[in-house]
């Protein structure tokens, strides 16, 4: 009866030990799996991050390229004083010709009437806005006349110079820097957007080089 009764506590004990080494593993088991769980929530969230950040910079990078959508198209038609008016330009005022330039929006295409040829230096050039807006870069066009106190033309590239325009909200008396110069006939025109949009009257500028024969 003894030996029986140590029989059976050797089994009990045995079956305790074998219980309490399963609970460990299953409490092991479940640690792993939510390791598991934990470390691809963590990566979802960081490529979710990521994407999100890449995003940003994305949309960021499409802003520092402006496509000149806050330019004021038109204008009243003066010029300055000083500019040159050209004897025999190849578009005549009155004439048409189409715009082979993409300043803005709806404007390569269209088909303009010629309002005013003037001889000049046409200038690229870069800036921030006046009014704190983003940086500008290689602006069409400012020209030579339309700068204060400009040294002999045409400017070198770099050199800083002070805008006496408004062709855009914030230029008219920055700080700008010359990208290049070009002498050349500009031209200044009224026309319809390509993609229907309001008539421009009076646009400063469109080089020569940027227009060609409607026939």
């Amino acid at each position: 009866m003894r030996n029986k009764k140590l029989l059976i506590g050797f089994v009990l004990l045995i079956s305790a030990i074998l219980l309490a080494a399963c609970g460990g593993n299953n409490e092991d088991t479940n640690q792993d799996q939510n390791d598991e769980t934990t470390q691809e929530e963590n990566q979802e969230n960081t490529n979710t991050e990521s994407e999100s950040n890449e995003n940003m910079e994305s949309e960021s990078g499409s802003d520092e390229n402006m496509d000149h959508s806050d330019m004021d198209h038109s204008s009243s038609g003066e010029v300055p004083d000083d500019l040159a008016i050209a004897n025999t330009p190849t578009y005549e005022v009155g004439s048409q010709a189409i715009i082979e330039s993409d300043h803005m929006e709806g404007m390569q295409g269209a088909v303009a009437t010629i309002d005013g040829a003037y001889n000049t230096t046409a200038y690229t050039v870069s800036y921030t806005p006046k009014n704190g807006g983003d940086p500008v870069e290689n602006h069409k066009w400012v020209i030579h006349e339309e700068l204060e106190n400009p040294a002999e033309a045409p400017l070198e590239p770099g050199t800083q110079v002070t805008i006496n325009a408004s062709h855009m909200e914030g230029m008219d008396g920055v700080t700008a820097e010359i990208d290049s110069a070009e002498n050349t006939t500009v031209y200044m025109v009224s026309y319809t957007p390509a993609n229907d949009g309001e008539k421009v009257s009076n646009h400063k500028w469109v080089t020569e080089s940027e227009l060609s024969p409607t026939e």
